[in-house]
């Protein structure tokens, strides 16, 4: 296989239907309330969905094939702040929650776990410095969980049993850090959302990051966020343009990145997560929160999307 970078491809136009698709499911829900500006959604291998929002600074689950998201975890909850990335963990029973003080009321930001079956308040850690910014998780094979800081340029870990977050990279390729989904066992991709880039670490025994790779794209990534495992060196992804794609690794160390589209045309697309066959991306319209000239409009209602997750 050439060595040089492998151009874009698009995967699949699939059309949406409201409701229910034959043969297929739920493929499109809307959620419920005003400005609830859903930043991340995870889910669980019977379907269930889990959606952070940020507005509303609680925690929303839907049933498996139902289309009505209610209110699972509440606001302040354990100290629950403005919510932003959620990862289920079935392996250890737990969802992870980055909760932040991004208003200078609240508890201070951390990650928090609550269980992933009652919604109680598990643990909550703080993450170090003034600026600290929690935006997504990973969890590895082994229950080591990873936060990016997308404020301070790293990414944190907590191992199993541990009380405190410790740093497992800090480089200035971390600037803007956000998305997280391991490729394997040693290998954590990581995506930053003000630069565009896409970047490899190469952990070591200690779970710590060995090295940094600024990944060679195809093409420019458009404010990527939410990503999620999906197979080995096998990745959904989540860019703010509206668009969600499948990013996948070849050539030589996995040095070239292929990207297909799976979906385009929705507005703000923060998260995206992949149960049963399909592959799900939600709008969280953030641009209504963050830009002063749309603050005051209505953003309108709130929609995730699937579509079939490709085989291959």
């Amino acid at each position: 296989m050439s060595k040089r970078t492998l151009p874009t491809i698009t995967l699949l136009a699939v059309g949406i239907c409201a409701g229910h698709c034959f043969g297929q499911g739920v493929t499109e829900i809307t959620l419920p309330a005003t400005r609830i500006f859903p930043e991340s959604i995870t889910s669980t291998a019977d379907g269930t969905l889990i959606v952070g929002s940020l507005g509303h600074g609680n925690v929303l689950r839907i049933a498996p094939g139902k289309t009505t998201a209610e209110e699972w975890i509440k606001p302040g909850t354990g100290g629950l702040n403005g919510v932003l990335g959620v990862y289920a963990d079935e392996k250890n029973k737990l969802l992870w929650v980055c909760s932040n003080n991004l208003e200078n009321k609240g508890e201070a930001t951390a990650v928090m776990t609550f269980d992933l079956k009652s919604g109680a308040p598990k643990g909550t850690y703080r993450l170090p410095g003034d600026m600290a910014l929690c935006n997504d998780i990973a969890v590895g094979s082994d229950g080591t969980a990873y936060i990016a800081d997308t404020r301070q340029n790293s990414i944190l870990m907590l191992k199993p049993g541990a009380k405190a977050l410790e740093v497992a990279a800090k480089d200035p390729l971390l600037a803007g850090a956000d998305g997280l989904a391991f490729g394997d066992k040693t290998t954590l991709y990581v995506n930053s959302v003000t630069a565009g880039k896409l970047l490899r670490l190469d952990l070591g025994p200690d779970g710590k990051s060995k090295k940094v790779t600024d990944l060679k794209l195809p093409r420019p990534l458009d404010r990527p966020d939410g990503m999620r495992a999906i197979g080995t060196h096998r990745l959904l992804l989540a860019e703010n343009s509206g668009k969600m794609s499948l990013v996948t690794f070849a050539g030589p160390e996995n040095q070239n990145v292929v990207i297909g589209t799976l979906k385009e045309g929705l507005e703000a697309t923060p998260g995206v997560t992949a149960t049963r066959g399909m592959a799900w991306l939600i709008e969280g319209k953030l641009n209504y929160r963050n830009d002063a000239a749309l603050k005051d409009k209505d953003p309108g209602t709130f929609k995730m999307v699937a579509v079939p997750l490709p085989k291959k």
